[in-house]
């Protein structure tokens, strides 16, 4: 019950802020939102979740996968988006919002819900593997779409969740403790990030043109996140030997469709933004028609 209302306050949010967009308008600046939320929140979000377990073999392991299918999956849809789109933003999107899963907002209450709360460190260490791999790779392709590959270089090195999140591993590694009035304010910080990011994204899905939208770019993206990156995970697991219920948690991190982060980076970018927000929302609605045959899949295979 707790996971279902989880999910249901994930929506709620996310038609907050869509109401707030059609009743302020112009008076709401959806960029100061993001600025707030990838420079001064999403930093104690990583620190907080970084520091949440001690590290061992089996939360080393687990995120190193995800790693892997991910590069395999970004190598196929480079060669792919070169024949797919020729524009140079239509293709940066093709590529970077295809491997940016919701491993957070939707991952972790998705595997508390199929699994139960053991599965919680396992998902939350795969959203932080997701989070580097949003704020290096991620950063890079939209930031190329507008800079060279020197000054994206540049760009994915300003921001500073990186840095906090290698801070947060050397904290962990060297055993030190938190504070727990320290620990409250990371807490604090850590829960509205999820709430302004949902808000964000509902802000943006105000302003969406889905009428004059590229649904060739929407769908082609999210069969690349919901079809192709679970299959090559498929593959990937059978060699693996992980165990079948670890493997299973990490296909459901697999399996959640886009993240609502694509929606700050292509904003700060100026990478279309709201056709960026078209196939999120596309992705989201497309994976709650695909989810129930995917689970039927993994109890065959696991």
């Amino acid at each position: 019950m707790s996971s279902l209302l989880a999910v249901v306050s994930i929506y709620v949010f996310i038609l907050m802020g869509f109401v707030v967009k059609k009743v302020f308008k112009d008076e709401i600046d959806e960029k100061t939102l993001i600025l707030i939320s990838v420079y001064f929140l999403q930093p104690f979000l990583t620190f907080w979740g970084l520091t949440r377990a001690p590290i061992d073999f089996n939360l080393v392991y687990t995120p190193f996968l995800y790693f892997i299918i991910i590069t395999i999956s970004l190598v196929l849809l480079i060669v792919v988006g070169k024949f797919a789109f020729e524009d140079r933003k239509e293709n940066a999107i093709f590529i970077a919002t295809a491997l940016i899963g919701n491993t957070g907002n939707l991952g972790i209450p998705l595997g508390i819900a199929l699994f139960g709360e053991s599965s919680v460190p396992y998902t939350s260490i795969i959203n932080i593997a997701n989070v580097f791999f949003i704020y290096t790779v991620g950063i890079y392709f939209f930031a190329r779409s507008q800079f060279s590959f020197k000054d994206s270089l540049k760009q994915m090195i300003k921001i500073p969740i990186l840095w906090f999140a290698i801070l947060a591993l050397l904290f962990n590694y060297m055993e030190f403790t938190i504070h727990p009035q320290v620990d409250l304010i990371l807490v604090m910080a850590a829960y509205a990030t999820i709430v302004i990011q949902l808000i964000i994204f509902g802000v943006y899905l105000a302003k969406t043109p889905m009428k004059s939208h590229n649904y060739k770019l929407s769908l082609s993206t999210s069969a690349a996140k919901l079809i192709v990156v679970p299959a090559i995970g498929l593959i990937v697991l059978q060699f693996s030997g992980l165990p079948n219920e670890l493997a299973m948690i990490l296909m459901v991190s697999l399996f959640v469709p886009l993240a609502v982060n694509n929606v700050n980076i292509a904003a700060l970018y100026d990478c279309r933004p709201y056709d960026v927000t078209a196939v999120v929302l596309i992705s989201t609605g497309l994976f709650l028609a695909l989810i129930y045959f995917e689970l039927e899949l993994l109890k065959v295979v696991f």
